[in-house]
């Protein structure tokens, strides 16, 4: 089935501990990282992960949009990451972050802007266990989907699927109700969703309402391959 991750960047920062609660039947909660140079914003550090790890059972996937992350990753992983996942756009050397964050007990995951090639990390698919594609350009909630992107994720399934990788597939970006088929019928594993949960009125029913559809597509889907 396909996993939902809600992502903070779009919820309440003067309550959020609060916030995280409302997500609690989520599978992920998805940590956006910014520091102001590889995106044009500015988000939050360790610091403010580490303060909600003791309130949270959820899967910590913290995403760096940051330049040189190598300097990071160990402050992140002691923070309560599970996943870390990097830019491929913001390191010279992609192999070794990569070892790097397994090498702090924590699942590497590595993400491309929607203008880099998937063949610009094919050579790393057998060490990674995370991909992730931005349907849109990286920095800012509530943007609408770069729908070139659907043949994209496609294409990373094929190949991933083919070769028996093993590894997941994350989408981030102007995901909704009404488009999640989309996402699933392409090879998602893992739902980003930000505002479309955090903006709700009710965070806590929208989460039950992207689940329910996810358990519905799987069942579509799973037909369909039968």
């Amino acid at each position: 089935m396909t996993d939902l991750a809600p992502s903070i960047l779009s919820s309440d920062f003067s309550d959020l501990k609060n916030e995280i609660k409302k997500v609690k039947n989520a599978d992920y909660l998805h940590l956006d990282v910014m520091d102001g140079n590889f995106v044009p914003n500015i988000s939050f550090g360790p610091g403010l992960i580490k303060s909600l790890r003791p309130h949270s059972d959820l899967v910590f996937d913290t995403h760096l949009m940051i330049e040189d992350p190598e300097k990071y990753i160990k402050d992140f992983a002691r923070a309560g990451s599970d996943y870390i996942t990097v830019h491929a756009e913001t390191t010279k050397h992609l192999h070794r972050a990569i070892q790097q964050i397994k090498g702090n007990d924590c699942r590497a995951g590595v993400a491309l802007n929607p203008a880099t090639s998937i063949k610009e990390v094919e050579n790393i698919l057998t060490d990674i266990d995370l991909l992730l594609i931005m349907t849109v350009n990286p920095g800012f909630g509530g943007q609408e989907l770069i729908s070139e992107m659907f043949n994209k994720i496609k294409q990373a399934a094929s190949i991933i699927n083919k070769n028996k990788y093993g590894v997941k597939i994350a989408v981030d970006g102007g995901v909704k109700l009404n488009n999640l088929h989309k996402f699933v019928e392409n090879g998602s594993d893992i739902i980003v969703a930000g505002s479309a949960i955090f903006n709700a009125k009710n965070p806590k029913k929208k989460v039950e309402s992207f689940k329910n559809k996810l358990n519905q597509l799987k069942h579509t889907y799973t037909a369909k391959e039968v």
